[in-house]
This record gives C-alpha cells, structure tokens and sequence, in this order.
C-alpha cells in the first residue's frame, strides 16, 4: 500500500533542534560571508545609533541585515530564507552562526 500524501514538513519547536536546519541551509561560503557581513554591520548600525543618538541607524538595521542575508540565499545558497517560517529562530541562529565563525566553530568555507 502506498502513502500518497505528501511529506510533513518538521516543524521545529526549539532554538537548539532549528539550529542543525539552519546550519543545512548556510552552506554556500558567499552566504555565510553576506550574513556574516550583514550582522555585523547592523551591530554597528545600532551601536551608531546608541553613541550619536542619530536613529537613522536602527532603521537601517533590518535594511542591512536582511539586505545581505537574502542576497546570500536568492543569489548563492538559492534557497528561502528560514526567516519567512521561523523569524524569531532564524534570527537568533544569524547571531548564533556570526558567533561560532567568529570563535573558529564554524568555517566560512563548508566542505
């Protein structure tokens, strides 16, 4: 007998269980740099604002974020972004991946 029905997709209810989904879907060396980029320029972005209280910058800081990383996935990883699905995990895990590449757990270049 065969099933059909078309597979379920996972739905994931933790940061810690979305975090190896995200990871799959980073593997292009140009997306990981266009995120990295991303992620830290609005990190600079909002320290900007902080220091000159010039608030241009906060509204900058979705423009540039989401510039870089969706560039990454349309243009090189040619995939959706996780964002659309799971905003809150797929932002955590931005700063997540910008963290362990920075610290060496993850390299730009996946093998």
């Amino acid at each position: 007998m065969s099933n059909n029905t078309p597979m379920q997709e996972k739905k994931y209810k933790t940061l810690k269980e979305f975090y190896p989904f995200y990871l799959q879907e980073h593997q292009n060396t140009t997306n990981r740099i266009l995120h990295f980029t991303g992620t830290a320029l609005l990190g600079l972005c909002f320290i900007t604002a902080m220091l000159f209280h010039n608030f241009i910058f906060f509204a900058l800081i979705p423009v540039v974020g989401y510039g870089f990383a969706w560039t990454g996935h349309f243009f090189f990883e040619k995939n959706k972004p996780a964002t659309f699905k799971y905003p809150l995990f797929s932002l955590a895990s931005d700063f997540m991946l910008f963290g362990d590449l920075m610290m060496g757990r993850q390299p730009f270049k996946v093998k």
